[in-house]
Protein backbone atom coordinates (compact mmCIF):
# COMPACT_ATOMS: atom_id res chain seq x y z
CA UNK A 1 0.00 0.00 0.00
CA UNK A 2 1.28 3.27 -0.51
CA UNK A 3 1.77 5.71 2.52
CA UNK A 4 1.11 9.24 0.61
CA UNK A 5 2.55 11.35 3.70
CA UNK A 6 5.31 9.46 3.34
CA UNK A 7 6.18 10.33 -0.18
CA UNK A 8 5.30 13.91 0.44
CA UNK A 9 7.70 13.72 3.05
CA UNK A 10 10.36 12.71 0.83
CA UNK A 11 9.26 15.21 -1.92
CA UNK A 12 10.05 17.88 1.11
CA UNK A 13 6.41 18.44 0.87
CA UNK A 14 4.01 20.22 3.74
CA UNK A 15 3.65 16.81 5.36
CA UNK A 16 -0.06 18.32 7.21
CA UNK A 17 -1.34 18.52 3.86
CA UNK A 18 -5.26 18.29 3.45
CA UNK A 19 -6.14 14.91 2.12
CA UNK A 20 -6.97 14.88 -1.56
CA UNK A 21 -10.48 14.49 -2.41
CA UNK A 22 -11.41 10.95 -3.89
CA UNK A 23 -14.04 10.24 -6.84
CA UNK A 24 -17.47 10.44 -5.50
CA UNK A 25 -18.87 6.88 -3.83
CA UNK A 26 -15.76 6.41 -2.85
CA UNK A 27 -15.09 6.98 1.08
CA UNK A 28 -12.49 4.36 2.10
CA UNK A 29 -9.35 5.70 0.89
CA UNK A 30 -7.22 2.56 2.11
CA UNK A 31 -9.58 0.71 -0.15
CA UNK A 32 -9.12 3.23 -2.87
CA UNK A 33 -5.51 3.43 -2.80
CA UNK A 34 -5.15 -0.15 -2.38
CA UNK A 35 -7.76 -0.87 -5.29
CA UNK A 36 -7.06 2.04 -7.66
CA UNK A 37 -4.95 0.93 -10.72
CA UNK A 38 -4.59 4.38 -11.64
CA UNK A 39 -5.50 3.67 -15.40
CA UNK A 40 -6.83 7.32 -15.44
CA UNK A 41 -10.25 5.93 -17.61
CA UNK A 42 -11.80 8.04 -14.96
CA UNK A 43 -10.00 10.63 -15.58
CA UNK A 44 -11.07 10.10 -19.36
CA UNK A 45 -14.37 9.42 -18.83
CA UNK A 46 -15.13 13.00 -16.53
CA UNK A 47 -17.44 14.92 -18.73
CA UNK A 48 -16.45 17.93 -16.47
CA UNK A 49 -12.66 17.50 -16.33
CA UNK A 50 -12.29 18.14 -12.97
CA UNK A 51 -10.65 14.58 -12.21
CA UNK A 52 -6.80 14.95 -12.03
CA UNK A 53 -3.79 12.62 -11.76
CA UNK A 54 -2.70 13.28 -8.08
CA UNK A 55 0.16 12.20 -5.54
CA UNK A 56 1.09 9.03 -6.51
CA UNK A 57 -1.09 8.88 -9.55
CA UNK A 58 -4.22 8.29 -7.98
CA UNK A 59 -7.00 10.13 -9.18
CA UNK A 60 -8.86 13.35 -7.43
CA UNK A 61 -10.66 15.44 -7.41
CA UNK A 62 -9.89 19.59 -8.59
CA UNK A 63 -12.81 21.73 -7.64
CA UNK A 64 -11.12 24.95 -9.13
CA UNK A 65 -11.36 23.38 -12.63
CA UNK A 66 -15.73 23.42 -12.56
CA UNK A 67 -17.90 21.49 -10.81
CA UNK A 68 -19.38 17.29 -10.21
CA UNK A 69 -22.66 17.10 -12.25
CA UNK A 70 -22.80 13.53 -10.33
CA UNK A 71 -22.83 12.31 -13.82
CA UNK A 72 -21.66 8.65 -12.48
CA UNK A 73 -19.20 8.43 -15.65
CA UNK A 74 -16.27 7.78 -13.76
CA UNK A 75 -18.21 5.27 -11.26
CA UNK A 76 -19.06 3.02 -14.86
CA UNK A 77 -15.65 3.53 -16.17
CA UNK A 78 -13.43 1.83 -13.87
CA UNK A 79 -13.25 -1.83 -13.86
CA UNK A 80 -12.25 -2.35 -10.27
CA UNK A 81 -14.75 -2.21 -7.02
CA UNK A 82 -13.43 1.07 -5.33
CA UNK A 83 -17.36 2.31 -5.37
CA UNK A 84 -20.40 2.31 -2.48
CA UNK A 85 -23.82 2.01 -3.60
CA UNK A 86 -24.96 4.83 -5.79
CA UNK A 87 -28.23 5.13 -3.29
CA UNK A 88 -25.36 6.75 -0.84
CA UNK A 89 -24.28 10.41 -0.54
CA UNK A 90 -21.50 10.68 -3.08
CA UNK A 91 -19.01 12.71 -0.61
CA UNK A 92 -18.74 13.98 3.10
CA UNK A 93 -16.95 17.23 2.18
CA UNK A 94 -17.06 20.31 4.80
CA UNK A 95 -17.12 23.56 3.08
CA UNK A 96 -15.85 26.60 4.70
CA UNK A 97 -15.93 30.45 2.51
CA UNK A 98 -13.19 32.03 3.74
CA UNK A 99 -11.83 35.55 4.60
CA UNK A 100 -10.62 36.24 1.59
CA UNK A 101 -14.33 36.46 0.21
CA UNK A 102 -14.95 39.62 -1.30
CA UNK A 103 -18.46 39.67 0.98
CA UNK A 104 -16.19 39.81 3.81
CA UNK A 105 -14.27 42.49 2.63
CA UNK A 106 -17.50 44.64 2.40
CA UNK A 107 -17.42 44.05 -1.38
CA UNK A 108 -20.42 43.22 -3.14
CA UNK A 109 -20.44 39.71 -4.92
CA UNK A 110 -22.82 36.55 -4.61
CA UNK A 111 -21.54 34.30 -7.73
CA UNK A 112 -21.26 31.62 -5.25
CA UNK A 113 -24.76 32.20 -4.69
CA UNK A 114 -25.74 32.59 -8.65
CA UNK A 115 -23.88 29.29 -9.07
CA UNK A 116 -25.04 27.10 -6.59
CA UNK A 117 -28.14 25.36 -7.96
CA UNK A 118 -29.58 23.52 -5.07
CA UNK A 119 -29.62 27.22 -3.24
CA UNK A 120 -27.57 26.29 -0.21
CA UNK A 121 -25.58 29.24 -0.50
CA UNK A 122 -27.81 32.43 0.02
CA UNK A 123 -26.45 35.94 1.43
CA UNK A 124 -28.11 37.68 4.21
CA UNK A 125 -28.55 41.57 4.16
CA UNK A 126 -27.84 43.35 7.38
CA UNK A 127 -28.55 46.70 7.84
CA UNK A 128 -25.28 49.33 6.84
CA UNK A 129 -23.48 46.33 5.89
CA UNK A 130 -22.30 44.47 2.55
CA UNK A 131 -24.97 41.00 2.30
CA UNK A 132 -23.21 37.85 4.17
CA UNK A 133 -23.11 34.56 2.93
CA UNK A 134 -24.17 31.60 4.88
CA UNK A 135 -24.36 27.54 3.99
CA UNK A 136 -27.20 25.75 4.36
CA UNK A 137 -25.47 22.62 4.84
CA UNK A 138 -28.30 20.25 4.70
CA UNK A 139 -28.72 21.70 1.07
CA UNK A 140 -25.57 21.55 -0.07
CA UNK A 141 -24.48 18.86 -2.25
CA UNK A 142 -20.64 19.54 -2.76
CA UNK A 143 -20.78 19.84 -6.27
CA UNK A 144 -17.84 22.31 -6.31
CA UNK A 145 -20.16 24.82 -8.51
CA UNK A 146 -19.20 27.53 -5.97
CA UNK A 147 -15.16 26.91 -5.63
CA UNK A 148 -14.06 27.49 -9.28
CA UNK A 149 -16.31 30.98 -9.91
CA UNK A 150 -15.11 32.64 -6.78
CA UNK A 151 -13.00 35.32 -7.91
CA UNK A 152 -10.89 35.06 -4.81
CA UNK A 153 -10.60 31.67 -4.55
CA UNK A 154 -12.24 31.75 -0.96
CA UNK A 155 -14.70 29.02 -0.98
CA UNK A 156 -13.08 25.50 0.24
CA UNK A 157 -14.09 22.19 -0.07
CA UNK A 158 -12.01 19.57 1.74
CA UNK A 159 -12.87 15.79 2.87
CA UNK A 160 -14.93 15.64 6.04
CA UNK A 161 -13.01 15.82 9.33
CA UNK A 162 -16.21 13.57 10.58
CA UNK A 163 -14.85 11.15 7.57
CA UNK A 164 -10.72 11.28 8.36
CA UNK A 165 -11.30 8.31 10.59
CA UNK A 166 -10.49 5.93 7.58
CA UNK A 167 -7.56 7.91 6.66
CA UNK A 168 -5.41 6.59 9.63
CA UNK A 169 -5.62 2.63 7.85
CA UNK A 170 -3.52 3.98 5.35
CA UNK A 171 -0.44 4.96 7.31
CA UNK A 172 0.53 1.60 9.04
Amino acid sequence: MVDLSRRNFMRAKKVSSPPAIRLPWTADEALFTRGCTQCGDCISACEENIIIKGDGGFPEINFSAGECSFCQACVKSCKEPLFNSLDTLPWQLDIEIQSSCLAKKQIHCQICQDSCEPEAIVFKYLHGSVPQPEITLEDCTSCGACVAVCPESAINLSVSRQSTSYLGANNE
